[in-house]
């Protein structure tokens, strides 16, 4: 019976950007969750709003269907097509899971799940906390509706073990919070193999085929890129070859940063080459010295497991739900300020066995506990107890 019901099983997943440039890993979450669900035979679709880049190749879709709903506003993710739209959609699924947390897409969701008594699923995935930009705005959405959204929820996912508490603040308790951290698609990352470079490779290009540290990620506050910038400039007199990679798009930082790095002489050793996706991402990631999570808040990153897949050491701050990688030896852990990351960033350049064997670490670690046929597993099994 436990197969019939898991064949049968509908799942609506809302998230209110799918572009992978745009929505970054929360986008990716939900492709490679929805992708995973579907192979384990439920039947999955995503629920959006028409921003960037949203024609998917057949392997990245494997068969799901994607509901768009005209944005008119990028800045609030303001949309058209509610009450009527949204509510046929829903209607033809068993459970509906929505991811992040501050949208309008998902207050209206949630309300329609109430009038029809259909049951959903909250991963905020770290955005409980009012962090970074908006934070009045985003007060004020969880007073009007955001903190009933979560308590009204049928399930609660956190990411990491950390996060239960930001559910329990709402009253949740901590014993019907699941915790399923993210997971990664290992396969993905084997285009490459260790050391192999593009034929044509945007970074190694940049750097000439000297020692890189990368950051990737939106350059926004929030990811910390001015703090990882600010300690290279800091060590760069000490390491001349060392250079600094920026792979991502825009988030309001990238000005501020080119002109620190102006300022410091040092143009020529720190580069931006944009966002880059598939193979070229790949390859960054493997041929970097390190990669630095330097972010002031974050509930998992996606990237650390990206690493691990590619066999690339880690440098992160006690703010990225990590811990459990830091204790495993399969990366380093430092605080959130320009001096320790830049004793992190010397270590690395410094400590070569440390720096081997966190690679190695990290590399098991990520295949043997992140995949995402485990972790679909574990949804599928959440989703069936809601349903039965």
């Amino acid at each position: 019976m436990e197969g019939v019901a898991i064949e049968r099983m509908k799942i609506l997943h809302v998230n209110h950007l799918l572009d992978p440039e745009m929505g970054g890993g929360t986008a990716e979450r939900t492709l490679q969750l929805n992708r995973f669900l579907r192979r384990e035979g439920a039947d999955c679709a995503m629920l959006t709003l028409d921003l960037g880049e949203l024609d998917f190749s057949v392997e990245v879709l494997e068969g799901a269907s994607i509901h768009k709903l005209k944005c008119v506003n990028e800045r609030y993710f303001i949309h058209l097509g509610w009450p009527f739209t949204i509510r046929r959609i829903i209607e033809n699924f068993d459970l509906v899971h929505i991811m992040g947390h501050w949208t309008m897409l998902n207050g209206l969701v949630a309300l329609t799940c109430m009038v029809q008594k259909k049951p959903y699923v909250v991963c905020p995935a770290g955005a409980l906390k009012p962090f970074g930009r908006s934070r009045r705005f985003k007060k004020f959405y969880d007073f009007i509706i955001g903190r009933n959204i979560v308590r009204r929820a049928s399930g609660w996912v956190a990411i990491t073990e950390a996060e239960r508490a930001d559910f329990v603040a709402l009253g949740i308790p901590t014993d019907e919070i699941e915790v399923i951290p993210n997971g990664i698609d290992v396969a993905q990352y084997e285009a490459l193999s260790p050391g192999e470079a593009l034929s044509s490779d945007p970074v190694l290009e940049l750097v000439g085929g000297a020692p890189y540290f990368l950051f990737l990620g939106r350059l926004n506050a929030i990811k910390g890129p001015d703090l990882l910038l600010e300690a290279f400039i800091q060590m760069a007199d000490e390491f001349k070859d060392a250079q600094l990679v920026f792979v991502g798009p825009e988030g309001g930082l990238r000005s501020s940063l080119e002109s620190m790095a102006l300022e410091a002489g040092l143009e020529e050793r720190v580069h931006f080459p944009g966002f880059l996706s598939g193979r070229e991402k790949v390859s960054a990631i493997r041929n970097a010295k390190c990669l630095v999570i330097p972010s002031r808040s974050e509930a998992m990153s996606l990237v650390v497991l990206e690493a691990g897949a590619c066999r690339t050491s880690v440098v992160f701050t006690d703010q990225c739900g990590l811990s459990d990688i830091a204790a495993a030896k399969a990366g380093l852990m430092v605080e959130v300020s320009v001096e320790s990351i830049r004793r992190g960033l010397v270590q690395v350049l410094t400590d070569t066995e440390a720096l081997n064997h966190s690679r190695g670490a990290l590399e098991h670690l990520v295949k043997s506990q992140f995949s995402w046929t485990s972790q679909a597993r574990l949804y599928l099994e959440l989703y069936n107890r809601i349903v039965d």
